[in-house]
């Protein structure tokens, strides 16, 4: 029984069908998506659908992403948030013509059940950006960092690797938890289309909107599973790469 963690899909669709093939998706799988599953290619709403049916045949858990509050809020209200338009959310309303009201409640509700951060029975942290709190995600008193914020990776990127994590000058933010997973900042940015490992902080956000692939790592044994960059499964579109 595997335990994958994908990282952001962000509107491919393509990219998450890839990655079934490569990584071979079975039914004992479980799987901890990190978030941002809309905004940047095409399929959005096509994306949200072919989760929920995953979750009808495999246990999952789904992490709500920055891109996933705005989504979510405009399937409520209607309206529009003016950075989400720009950076994807044009593309993911365009993904919603055609769907009846019915679907796009029951998108609705998918995105309203979707959890902020999960922590397993291994005290392994999953969350799609980061917290600022040096007690932990409990202690965290602005959510909005749990899908916003990057200083958590932005301090691992920092450690000094020959610190371990008994250490005093271990950040206390990091020594919660054995591990912790997160998305939102690209590893591309840092010249990388693998999952990125830090101390004890993995990055799964393999830059799938832009033009890195998209990833999946089994947490025990960190294999890592990857699709073709979005960029070549979508040919006739630009994904978020003109809003870089």
């Amino acid at each position: 029984m595997r335990t994958l963690a994908v990282g952001d899909i962000h509107g491919g669709l393509r990219g998450l069908k890839d990655l079934e093939q490569c990584a071979q998706f079975g039914p004992e799988d479980r799987f901890i998506f990190l978030g941002d599953y809309v905004d940047g290619w095409s399929e959005a709403a096509q994306v949200i659908e072919y989760l929920i049916e995953l979750s009808s045949t495999n246990t999952c858990i789904f992490i709500k992403g920055n891109h996933d509050v705005w989504c979510e809020k405009w399937l409520a209200t209607g309206s529009v948030n003016e950075v989400w338009y720009n950076h994807g959310g044009k593309e993911t309303m365009a993904s919603y013509e055609g769907l009846s009201l019915e679907d796009k409640q029951r998108h609705l509700y998918f995105f309203e059940a979707m959890k902020l951060y999960h922590i397993d029975t291994d005290n392994r942290l999953f969350l799609h950006a980061g917290f600022t709190s040096m007690k932990g995600v409990e202690a965290e008193l602005h959510t909005e960092n749990f899908y916003f914020d990057r200083t958590l990776w932005e301090m691992a990127l920092t450690l000094n690797p020959s610190i371990n994590k008994d250490s005093l000058f271990y950040p206390n933010r990091l020594k919660h938890y054995k591990e912790i997973y997160i998305g939102h900042t690209p590893t591309i940015n840092f010249g990388e289309d693998q999952p990125m490992h830090r101390g004890n902080v993995w990055n799964v956000d393999t830059g799938a909107a832009f033009t890195g692939p998209l990833s999946a790592i089994d947490i025990d044994t960190k294999t890592v599973f990857q699709s073709e960059p979005l960029k070549a499964l979508y040919p006739d579109e630009m994904g978020r790469n003109k809003k870089k």
